[in-house]
């Protein structure tokens, strides 16, 4: 059983993409700059290895855009930081965010296939369950199709878990560049189909990538909520 929740607004959940801008402070931006590495790709497993990264992603800001979202009672179950610059531009293909940390591994019906990412086991979900997540992608730069924004395939998110044939055959679906200033939020499904061309013009696009769940795991399963270390290149 999985969590009811509030009212989210139309455009949500027909989209499964919504902008918000300005939410973080420009001292905010500063102080997260100052604490994320420089020069690599990506980094997982920020609410453990960054006390101001937990703090931020139960911040009232942060909530008073899950509760527009529709899910209040949502809580953070992972961080990433992306960081597309000149030393590291990628392309991220169509794809939809599949799998969740979590604590251990323990078989469970419904769960799989599994894998480990930097020691911490992975899964994928029912879709029911990535169905009422939500992922906020908070931007600590200026993001602009130059410098590889994330395009989104509007509505996308309502065919459930797409296989790659399903996927290759979308392409003619209605899509949008979330291009936004520094400070803004790019709230999306995570079943949503979304990706990313290379940067025309490098420069940074730091993104910090929160995932919330408003539902528990069945037992014995448990969101992660360990520590780990190490650096990884992210989408």
């Amino acid at each position: 059983m999985f969590a009811s929740v509030s009212p989210a607004s139309p455009e949500f959940v027909a989209d499964g993409v919504a902008i918000f801008a300005q939410v973080l402070a420009p001292n905010e931006i500063t102080t997260l700059v100052r604490l994320l590495p420089e020069n690599i790709a990506g980094l997982r497993n920020l609410l453990q290895k960054i006390p101001v990264v937990r703090a931020l992603a139960d911040s009232p800001q942060l909530r008073d855009l899950l509760a527009k979202l529709g899910c209040p009672n949502a809580r953070p179950v992972r961080a990433l930081f992306f960081d597309k610059n000149p030393a590291h531009n990628w392309k991220g293909p169509w794809h939809q965010d599949l799998t969740i940390a979590v604590h251990e591994r323990h078989e469970t019906p419904g769960y799989g296939p599994w894998s480990v990412k930097e020691g911490v086991s992975h899964v994928q979900p029912p879709a029911a369950l990535l169905a009422g997540m939500v992922t906020l992608r908070l931007h600590l730069d200026d993001c602009d199709a130059d410098n590889g924004a994330l395009c989104v395939q509007l509505g996308s998110h309502l065919h459930g878990r797409l296989s790659a044939e399903a996927i290759a055959c979308r392409d003619s679906a209605r899509k949008l560049t979330c291009c936004l200033r520094a400070g803004g939020v790019v709230a999306m499904r995570p079943l949503l189909l979304h990706a990313s061309s290379p940067a025309r013009v490098p420069r940074h696009r730091r993104i910090i990538h929160l995932d919330y769940s408003p539902n528990l795991l069945p037992p014995p399963l448990a969101w992660f909520d360990g520590t780990s270390s190490g650096l990884e290149i992210a989408r």
